[in-house]
C-alpha cells in the first residue's frame, strides 16, 4: 500500500514551515531510497510505525523499529530502505521553511543526531494522518491549513523525540519518557526528586541530567506545567471554589507563590484568567 501526496513548492514562503510531500508506505519490501549529498533541499523525517527498516549514516547501517525515525537536514546524503522479510510501515514527510526553521531545529539539538525515538508514538502518528488526509483531500487549496498541520507534526516530534545512541535509545532515557504520564498524574502531590530518581535507578543529579536530555526541561519545570494545567482547568470548571483551595489542590499551599508562578506562565493572575475565559 502506497499513499503519497506531492505538493507545490512555494517560491515566496509566507509560512514558518510547509510540506513538500507527505506519505505512507506499507508492505513494500522493495522500498529503497538513495540520494547523493546536495540532491534534496528540504528536511525530511521517515518514521517506522511497525516492521523494520534501515538508515545508513556515515557508512554505518542502523536498524529502525517501531517508534523510531531518521531526520535528514537539507542537502544531506540519504540512504534508507525497508527490511525485505519484515517490511516497515513507514510514515514520512518532507518539509521546508526559511532560516528560522533551520535555526529552530539546531537550537533544539536536532543537527547532532539523525536517529530518534518518540516517547508517545500514537500522538505523532495521528498528527501525521491529519496532515496526509489534508494533503490528499485538498491539495493546495488550503495552504495555511497545510502549514499549521506541518508545524503541529514537527513540534510533536521535537517534544517527543529522544536521541538514539549507537542506533538504540539509552534505557534510562526511555524510562524517563515512560515516567512522564505517571509524573503528570502525580504532579499535584509533593515532588520528591529522590523518589523519582529511584524509579529509574539513578542518582538525583543524573536523573535531572537524563530528564533534561529527554524532554528539554527540568523535572520541576515539567511538574510546574502539569500543576498549572490542572489549576487552569479547575479555575474554569469549579467556579465556586476560591483561589486558595485550587492552589492547594494543585500543589501550592502558598497562594502568593501560586499567583507568582501562574503570572510567570500565563501573563495574568488566576482571578483574571477565570474572568477572561470563564463562561
Amino acid at each position: 500500500m502506497k499513499r503519497q501526496s506531492l505538493l507545490l513548492t512555494l517560491p515566496n514562503m509566507p509560512y514558518f514551515c510547509f510540506p513538500e510531500s507527505v506519505g505512507q508506505y506499507r508492505d513494500d519490501p522493495e522500498h529503497s531510497v538513495e540520494r547523493e549529498a546536495g540532491a534534496l533541499n528540504n528536511f525530511n523525517i521517515h518514521y517506522c510505525v511497525s516492521g523494520k527498516g534501515y538508515a545508513e549514516i556515515d557508512g554505518i547501517v542502523h536498524e529502525l523499529r517501531a517508534g523510531e525515525a531518521v531526520l535528514y537536514f537539507p542537502l544531506q546524503k540519504q540512504r534508507y530502505y525497508s527490511n525485505k522479510d519484515d517490511p516497515w510501515d513507514v510514515r514520512w514527510f518532507h518539509f521546508y521553511g526559511g532560516t528560522g526553521l533551520r535555526d529552530y531545529l539546531i537550537e533544539q539539538g536536532f543537527h547532532r543526531n539523525p536517529l530518534w525515538k518518540l516517547g508517545q508514538p500514537k500522538v505523532w502518528e495521528q498528527a501525521h494522518e491529519e496532515l496526509l488526509d489534508e494533503a490528499e483531500t485538498n491539495r493546495m487549496l488550503r495552504p495555511a491549513q497545510l502549514s499549521m498541520l506541518t508545524y503541529m507534526l514537527l513540534t510533536i516530534f521535537v517534544e517527543q523525540a529522544v536521541a538514539l545512541a549507537g542506533g538504540k535509545a539509552g534505557t534510562s532515557g526511555e524510562r524517563i519518557m515512560e515516567l512522564l504520564p505517571l509524573m503528570q498524574q502525580d504532579a499535584v502531590k509533593p515532588f520528591i526528586l529522590e523518589e523519582w530518581a529511584d524509579k529509574v535507578g539513578v542518582t538525583p543529579y543524573y536523573f535531572c541530567k537524563l530528564f533534561k536530555s529527554a524532554t528539554r526541561m527540568t523535572p520541576m519545570d515539567f511538574i510546574t506545567r502539569c500543576r498549572l494545567q490542572a489549576a487552569k482547568q479547575w479555575l474554569l470548571e469549579r467556579k465556586d471554589d476560591n483561589i486558595g483551595r485550587i492552589a492547594e489542590e494543585a500543589g501550592y499551599p502558598s497562594v502568593s507563590y501560586f499567583n507568582k508562578r501562574f503570572m510567570e506562565h500565563e501573563g495574568m493572575t488566576p482571578t483574571a484568567y477565570r474572568r477572561l475565559y470563564g463562561v
